[in-house]
Parts: structure tokens; sequence; C-alpha cells
């Protein structure tokens, strides 16, 4: 049975892991007591005798606790932002190419950024292929769930007295810093930072990833990006889905609660969107962590994750 120990498991994404974990028989789940949560010896002691370590930290503290795991042994799967594009971490998205036996063979991996996989889930297997070149100048739209801020986040919106101004979407990140956005480029291979938009709206949880393009951008057709689509996502946790909708909405709300994603392609002849749709919780955070640690296992990678029509 494989010794697994989350490192913050009193945030959205460890609560996550931890309810997804709890009932697996293969997994003995390591805790520390909580009078020596914060002293280094103790938090090295349990941190070096896991089979798997997940960061659910801070970067900062992401960093310390990793600096403190010296067994060869340790995998570590850090869900925060500080080891992204790292050249010394794999980053953790198995249906990007060549990345699934990557991981397997790793012991340190970066968990991806809830918006960033949105965005390179569709443009990193684009830039790939050369139906669209790292130089174009691209922007991308992202809406979520206000659990993707956090405790502080939820806390204000399911305050009875809050702000009227949380009644409406907001758009954050306003001076296109997103710690996200380093890896959106990096991962992707583009030349250019994306013009990024998140915003965040009053549902708890889900995100729906938008990038628009001119069909004239395309170095090929709208019917190539979806045979690739579908080529690249015939396993893991996303799939591609044929352009359908919700009577002609697409609501970010719709994989909530769910561990994989969805790709589309919507348009017409000049103008088209690429759409990604999943649970910033789950393929957006915790679900791709679990992923992660079933590829290092060996065990099938959706285990213990809630992917519908599978067992």
């Amino acid at each position: 049975m494989k010794k697994v120990f989350i490192d913050g498991s009193a945030g959205t994404t460890g609560l996550r892991i931890n309810e997804r974990l709890a009932s697996r028989g293969d997994i003995t789940l390591l805790s520390i007591a909580e009078e020596v949560r914060k002293d280094p010896a103790a938090r090295a002691k349990v941190l070096n005798e896991a089979d798997v370590v997940f960061l659910c930290l801070p970067d900062d503290a992401a960093i310390e606790s990793a600096s403190l795991v010296t067994n060869p042994d340790t995998a570590v799967i850090d869900t925060s932002t500080a080891h992204r594009v790292d050249p010394e971490w794999t980053f953790g998205f198995p249906e990007l190419s060549g990345m699934r036996d990557k991981i397997k063979a790793s012991k340190r991996i970066a968990n991806p950024g809830c918006h960033a996989s949105g965005f390179i889930v569709l443009i990193a297997p684009l830039i790939e292929a050369g139906l669209l070149s790292k130089d174009e100048a691209l922007s991308c739209f992202s809406l979520t769930g206000y659990s993707g801020g956090g405790k502080k986040m939820i806390a204000q919106y399911e305050d009875p007295s809050r702000d009227p101004l949380l009644d409406g979407p907001r758009f954050y990140s306003i001076a296109q810093k997103h710690k996200h956005i380093p890896e959106m480029t990096a991962v992707c291979g583009l030349s250019k930072a994306p013009v990024f938009c998140p915003i965040v709206d009053d549902f708890y949880a889900g995100m729906e990833v938008v990038v628009p393009l001119f069909t004239s951008q395309l170095k090929g057709s709208v019917d190539d990006v979806k045979k690739l689509y579908q080529s690249c996502y015939s396993e893991g946790l996303v799939h591609y889905q044929e352009a359908s909708g919700e009577g002609g909405f697409l609501s970010a709300a719709a994989f909530a609660g769910r561990d994989d994603m969805e790709v589309s392609v919507y348009g017409n002849e000049e103008r088209i969107t690429l759409v990604s749709r999943f649970d910033n919780l789950g393929k957006g955070a915790s679900g791709a962590a679990i992923q992660n640690m079933n590829l290092l296992l060996g065990v099938p990678e959706t285990t213990g994750l809630v992917v519908p029509g599978q067992d």
C-alpha cells in the first residue's frame, strides 16, 4: 500500500484531493500533528516517509517543503505556481505529446494551473502540428467559479452581507500579469504572451476557457483542428466533443464536480472559438494532481476520479 501525504490539506485543492483519496484501498494517507505542523524536522520526517507528496501550499511554502524532501524514492506533485516553468520539474499534463511517459518516470511534477490548462490544451497541439504559428498574437477569455480564489474568496462570495459588486462577473488581473501567463506561453512554445482576460463569477466551481481565432490565422482548415483534437485526446481526462452546446449557450458550470475536460470548436468559415470546459478544482487542480499520482503508481489514470461514463 502506497503512503501519501498532502502538505496543505486544509486548502480547497488539498481538501478535494483528500476527498477523492479517502475511500481508496490502495493508499494510506499520512498526517502530521497540528502542534508540530510548522516544525521543519517533523515535516521533513513525514514528507520523506511518503511515496507521493502533494504540495497544496503558497509558492514560498511549496519551495520550502520541496527542499525538505531528500528521499530519492519520494515523488512530489506541486500544485502551486512555483515550479511550472522550472526545467528541473516535469509539467504534469499527461495528454500533451510525450508527457505521459515523462510523468511516469519523474519524481518532481509541477501540476498545471487551472486557466493555463484550459488554454494549453487548445493551443499546444496546434503549435506542435504546425496548424498555428508560435509567433501568432493570441487572446484568451476564461470564466471561473469563485472556488478558484481559495478560502478567502469563497468566504467573500458566501457572506450574506457581501459587497453587491460580487453579484456580477468580475474581470481581474487587469494589468496582464496573471500568474498563469508564463506557463501558458512557455508550455505552448509561443514567442509572445497572450492577452489574457480571466473572469470570476457568482458560482462555486466550473471553468470555461475560450481562444478566438480568425480562420486565416490557421495553416490548415477548421476540420484539421477538429481531427487533431480527436487524435490527441483519445485517452486520459481530456476528450473532444463535436460542437453542440445547451440550446445555443455554453455554461462554465457544466463540468462542476467532475475531473475530466471537454474541448470543442465553434464558429464559421471566417471566425472560430476554441473552447475547453472543466472544473477548476477538477482537471484544473485536484483531479489533475491525482491523475499524475495514478500514473506514478502504475494504476489507471482515472482511478478514484469522477469521470462520467467510466468505471
